[in-house]
C-alpha cells in the first residue's frame, strides 16, 4: 500500500471533517496521561482552527482515496526560523519516512523551515527514523 500526503483546502473541511474526526481524537486521547487542566484544546476547537484556517489539514491517502490518518498544523515564526508545528496527528501507518518527506514539500510553500511537534516517547523513537531529533521537554503547571 502506497500512502500519499495531500492538503485538504480550507473549504472542504466540513466536507471531509466526519472521515478524519477519529483519528484526531485519537490523537488528543492518546497525548498522554494528563490531568484535565493540561489540555490545551479539544476536538472542537480543532476543528474551529481548521475551518477558521488558522490551521491546515493533511490527510494520509491511498491508491483508492482511503484516508489512513490527518494531521493538522499550525504556524510559528521566530526570527530566523517559520515553524510548522504539529498540533495534531493519527492514524495507522502515518508517522514513516516517506510521508513525512512529502510533508516538508508540502509545508515549504507556506515558508516553513522547520517542522516541531511535541511528542511522547514512543513517537520520539518512532520519529528518529525520520532524523527528527529531541529538542526540549515542556514543564508547565497551572497558576
Amino acid at each position: 500500500m502506497t500512502l500519499t500526503v495531500r492538503l485538504v483546502d480550507v473549504n472542504y473541511t466540513q466536507q471531509i471533517w466526519p472521515a478524519i474526526q477519529t483519528f484526531l481524537q485519537e490523537a488528543l486521547d492518546k497525548g498522554g496521561d494528563f490531568p484535565d487542566w493540561a489540555a490545551g484544546y479539544n476536538i472542537h476547537h480543532v476543528q474551529n482552527f481548521v475551518t477558521s484556517g488558522q490551521w491546515i489539514l493533511f490527510v494520509a491517502v491511498d491508491e483508492e482515496n482511503n484516508i489512513h490518518g490527518a494531521m493538522t498544523i499550525s504556524f510559528v515564526n521566530y526570527p530566523l526560523h517559520r515553524i510548522a508545528f504539529v498540533t495534531t496527528t493519527g492514524g495507522k501507518f502515518i508517522a514513516n519516512p516517506e510521508l513525512l518527506e512529502q510533508l516538508k514539500v508540502l509545508v515549504k510553500p507556506y515558508g516553513a523551515t522547520k517542522i516541531q511537534a511535541f511528542c511522547r516517547e514512543s513517537m520520539v523513537r518512532l520519529l528518529a527514523r525520520a532524523k527528527f531529533e529531541p529538542r526540549n521537554t515542556l514543564v508547565e503547571v497551572l497558576i
